[in-house]
This record gives C-alpha cells, sequence and structure tokens, in this order.
C-alpha cells in the first residue's frame, strides 16, 4: 500500500531477506513456501563474494574422514578462539548436507564412478574440499541456486534495493528502509535476514567484490546489536599483485595441488616458516609474504607445479592472468596479501538469532564463533549453507508477537547534489586509511591514528548528508552515499575492536603486542560491543545518532 502521510512506498512481508549470495540464498530456498521477499542491492542474481569464490567446500565426505577430524582442525586454526560446539555442529551439520546437494545432482566436479573429486587446502589434516567447475566453485554453485531461485514462487526478488536502515521499536526489528528504482520503500515485516556478507570494501585492497561494504554489518550496529570479534581480518596470503580493484585471487587450492611460494631468487621459503610449508594457516602465509612485500621484496607463487598436476583444474585462475597480460605457464605469478574475510561479525546464536528480536543473520556477517581468530580454509561457503538454512528452519518455525505500532518516519537525507566524486574521495580515503592503520600488521600509534582520521571523515560525510543537496536522490546517489557512510562505520568498529586486544592472535597481529595473551582468550569483555562503545571511545558522531528508525 502506498502511505498517504510519507514520501514512500509501504510494502507489507512476512521475511525479508537482505543479500543474494549463498547465504541469503539458501535461507530464502528453504523457507518455501513461506512468502520471502528477497532485497539485493545488485542488478541481478546471484551476487556477493560467493559468486567469486575459487576455493571449494569443506565437508567430511571422503573415505576415513569424520566431522570431528574437521571440526578439530576448525578448532586448530583459530587460534583458540573457535567455538568447539559451534565448530562441531558446522561439520556435522555441513557433511550431511553437502551429501544431500551431491545426491541432489548439483553440479560438483565428480571421479568416473560418480565420487566426488575432493582437494586438500591449508590447515587441513585431510583432503575435504568439494569444488565444481574446478575453480568456479562459487559461481557454479550459486548459478545453478540462482536458477532454483527465480523459479520459486513464494520467494520475490527485489534487485537493485539499496537496504539503509532497519525499522524499529523497543528493541525489535519491524522492517527496514531501503531505495529502490521506484524511489523510498518501507518494508514493513516481522523478521529479518542479514546475509549481506563480509566488509572487504572497506579497506583499499581486497579480493572482495565492490558490493563487499559491510551493509549488514553496520545495519545491525546502528540499530544496537551485539557485534563480536571485529579484530579479526582475513588477509588471503596469494591476491595477485596487480592495479586492479579488487584485486585477483589466485586460490588456495593452487598451493594444495602442489604450487610454491618464491622470493626474488627464486628460493621456496615457506619451509623455513612452518612445518606445513605453503599448507600453513592463512594468517602465517600471509604475513611471510607481508613481511617480504613490505620490505620492497617481491613474492611470487609458482603455479607450474599445480597446473601440471590438475590440468584443465584452475581456469578462472588461467583467465584472470590473462586477463592481465600474464602467463603462469611460462613465469611464477607477483602475489601480494589482500582483505578477504571477516571471521567477526553480528553475534547470533546456532539459529542464527542476533541480540535483537526479530533480526536473524547467517553467512558472512554473522559470528557464529566457527572461525574464532583465523578461519579455515574452504568453511565459507560451508558456514553459508549451514547457518541458511539453519536460520530458515528457526524462521519459519518460531512463532512472533504481531508488529506493534511505529511511527513512520522520514527518509534520511541523501547527499545526492554534492557530487560522486567527492563522495568517493571520502570512501576512497577511508579504504585507505583502514588497509594502512588496520592492515595485515597493526600496532597502536597506527591503530590510533586511523581511529581519528576515520572519525574526521565519518563526520564530513555526514556534514554532506545533512546539507541540502536541492536534487531528488536516485539509486546510483543513494548507494554511493550509502556504502561510504556503512564502510566508515564498519572501519571505525574494526580500528577500536583492534585497539582493544592487545595482544597477537590469528589474523590479528600488534607489532607493539607480539605475542598472544592467556587471559586475552574467549572472554565477553574483549570481544562483544555495540555502536555505543564506539561512541563513548571516540566520541559521538552526528551520523551515529541518527543511526536507525524510530
Amino acid at each position: 500500500m502506498t502511505s498517504t502521510t510519507t514520501p514512500y512506498e509501504v510494502r507489507d512481508a512476512e521475511v525479508i531477506v537482505v543479500g543474494s549470495g549463498l547465504a541469503g540464498m539458501t535461507a530464502a530456498l528453504a523457507l518455501a513456501p513461506r512468502a520471502v521477499t528477497l532485497l539485493t542491492k545488485t542488478a541481478d542474481l546471484p551476487g556477493g563474494s560467493s559468486l567469486h569464490a575459487q576455493g571449494g567446500i569443506a565437508a567430511a565426505v571422503g573415505p576415513g574422514d569424520r566431522p570431528e577430524d574437521h571440526a578439530a582442525d576448525t578448532v586448530s586454526a583459530g587460534a583458540g578462539l573457535v567455538d568447539a560446539a559451534m565448530a562441531a555442529l558446522l561439520t556435522r551439520d555441513g557433511a550431511a548436507q553437502v551429501r544431500a546437494m551431491l545426491a541432489d545432482g548439483l553440479p560438483f566436479d565428480r571421479a568416473p564412478d560418480g565420487a566426488p573429486l575432493l582437494g586438500r587446502e591449508a590447515a587441513h589434516g585431510a583432503a575435504r574440499i568439494v569444488h565444481a567447475g574446478g575453480d568456479a566453485t562459487g559461481r557454479t554453485l550459486v548459478t545453478a541456486l540462482a536458477e532454483r531461485l527465480r523459479a520459486t514462487p513464494s520467494v520475490r526478488v527485489e534487485t537493485e534495493a539499496f537496504a539503509v536502515d532497519l525499522a524499529m521499536r523497543n528493541g525489535r526489528v519491524c522492517g527496514l528502509l531501503a531505495f529502490h528504482p521506484e524511489g523510498w520503500v518501507l518494508h514493513r515485516a516481522p523478521r529479518v535476514i542479514l546475509a549481506t556478507g563480509g566488509i572487504g570494501g572497506a579497506f583499499a585492497r581486497t579480493t572482495n567484490p565492490a558490493e563487499a561494504t559491510g551493509d549488514g554489518l553496520a545495519l545491525a550496529a546502528r540499530a544496537g546489536a551485539r557485534l563480536a570479534d571485529l579484530e579479526f581480518v582475513q588477509f588471503h596470503p596469494t591476491a595477485l599483485d596487480v592495479a586492479a580493484d579488487p584485486v585477483p585471487l589466485l586460490t588456495e587450492a593452487l598451493r594444495g595441488a602442489g604450487a610454491v611460494l618464491l622470493d626474488r631468487a627464486g628460493r621456496r621459503f615457506m619451509p623455513d616458516e612452518h612445518p606445513l610449508a605453503e599448507l600453513a594457516p592463512r594468517d602465517v602465509v600471509a604475513r611471510a609474504i607481508g613481511r617480504r612485500v613490505a620490505a620492497g621484496e617481491p613474492v611470487f607463487l609458482d603455479l607450474r607445479p599445480a597446473l601440471a598436476a590438475k590440468p584443465g583444474g584452475f581456469p578462472t585462475v588461467l583467465a584472470l592472468c590473462a586477463e592481465h597480460g600474464l602467463d603462469p605457464f611460462a613465469a611464477p605469478m607477483p602475489v601480494a596479501p589482500a582483505a578477504h574475510y571477516h571471521m567477526g561479525g553480528v553475534v547470533t546464536d546456532a539459529d542464527g538469532r542476533t541480540s535483537l528480536e526479530g533480526l536473524w543473520a547467517c553467512g558472512e556477517v554473522a559470528c557464529t564463533g566457527v572461525h574464532g581468530a583465523n578461519r579455515l580454509a574452504s568453511n565459507s561457503l560451508l558456514e553459508a549453507l549451514v547457518f541458511g538454512a539453519r536460520v530458515a528452519r528457526d524462521v519459519a518455525d518460531r512463532a512472533l508477537p504481531p508488529l506493534p505500532p511505529f511511527a513512520l518516519p522520514a527518509p534520511p537525507a541523501v547527499a545526492a547534489g554534492v557530487g560522486g566524486a567527492l563522495l568517493d574521495a571520502i570512501a576512497a580515503e577511508g579504504r585507505s586509511v583502514l588497509y594502512e592503520g588496520a592492515g595485515l600488521v597493526r600496532d597502536g600509534l597506527g591503530l590510533r591514528a586511523a581511529r581519528r582520521k576515520l572519525d574526521r571523515l565519518a563526520a564530513a560525510l555526514d556534514s554532506l548528508r545533512d546539507a541540502e543537496s536541492g536534487q531528488e536522490p536516485t539509486p546510483a546517489t543513494v548507494r554511493r552515499w550509502g556504502e561510504a557512510r556503512n564502510r566508515l562505520l564498519v572501519g571505525r568498529l574494526v580500528v577500536h575492536a583492534a585497539l582493544a586486544r592487545e595482544e597477537s592472535r590469528g589474523a590479528h597481529c600488534r607489532a607493539d603486542h607480539p605475542l598472544p595473551d592467556p587471559a586475552r582468550g574467549r572472554t565477553a569483555a574483549h570481544r562483544v560491543l555495540t555502536l555505543t562503545d564506539l561512541a563513548g571511545a571516540a566520541g559521538p558522531l552526528p551520523g551515529d545518532a541518527a543511526c536507525c528508525i524510530p
């Protein structure tokens, strides 16, 4: 229906899913035949990082492998912060779900006898990585799910719809405000599922697609949700070292198939760094490369052993190299670390429930405790599958009281008339500040400097937003403004959490606190925060107060 008192349309929905990656589509499909409205800011299905995932799905489905072994590897990689019960749940449910998908005929790579072809990746004790399309697992899988989603009559997909803020009443989520091609829409709904992916786009150098700007984390933060482990950002060791945004990823499966890292002299250096060499945990490999790159020493990945071992197994990698004029058959490829995956996020329980009634989260935007301080390779797609399905079951089974009455708010003032160049400049500066101050290796001095700069940039953006622009917003201007707003908030949250953790653990490396502190393990005081903590530490900013719909 159309409101007669507000300049936008009001639509009632049973369930809103925000995000069109693997987690969001899994949840929407599993909710059928319940009516679902899926919002995605991308132009079509699928979207998000899932589409670009070259690695596979980790699952204990091979001969002699057990979910308990997979869980043990997950706990070991997480540097002391993994919730062991959640890891057991992930690997148990994951193995069952992957077996069901194999039986359902989804296009996984298989041997002539129909058994799945299994690969091995870093920190796994067995070959348990299931692939589809060689190194195009994400694209193959989510494309197949997108076709199923389009054929599901209970799901209504709204593309180019940018979610701006959650609608709240007395700590309960009542829907969300989004900007669509036709204008502002308030989606009034008792159940909202965030499946918006990660925060890689908040960093200047990332493997994530352009849409990975931390939107769901920012939405939840502004609404007052509990957040955790925000300091733990995984940097992928082997992004192709070329001038591109995002930077192309050279999948970890290459190293699992025999690719080796070389220094400038052509010497293999990882055996001196860790007993598992190139298959050491990602944070170890990333820092070993990062130290050399920071010292001006190039690092190369020799793909030729992997290409010889698996002919035709890496079509995506070959295409990416060719796109940048590189021939991996002729020479090793230059690599450097790049922001890749966020272990932190919106705190949820085993069913994806957040601290706010009516709000669920799944996939990379959520913090379930399964990743701890360092995600095990190929557990990300698994997490999306497992918790997307668990969220759907909980949303379908859990009765909620009717929505309380709440005031229909005015849409936020968007900086539509200041020019895209100014907004882009603020956003680009924020990405550079975060990458330099809270990147692969951090210290207190750099983090405090980053906090001051990000606070100033957030205030500058807020002043633009409040200015009278004289122009009507468009999908492009709302998305440009909204993503800049979200990236800056996410950056400030990451820096705040990184300052609070005065130790090195997993993907969080403090040069001024190089050792892990046993007292700073899994304790709520050092893990969980809300937007109130950020405002108290750095001083409130105008944009923090106008954070959600009353």
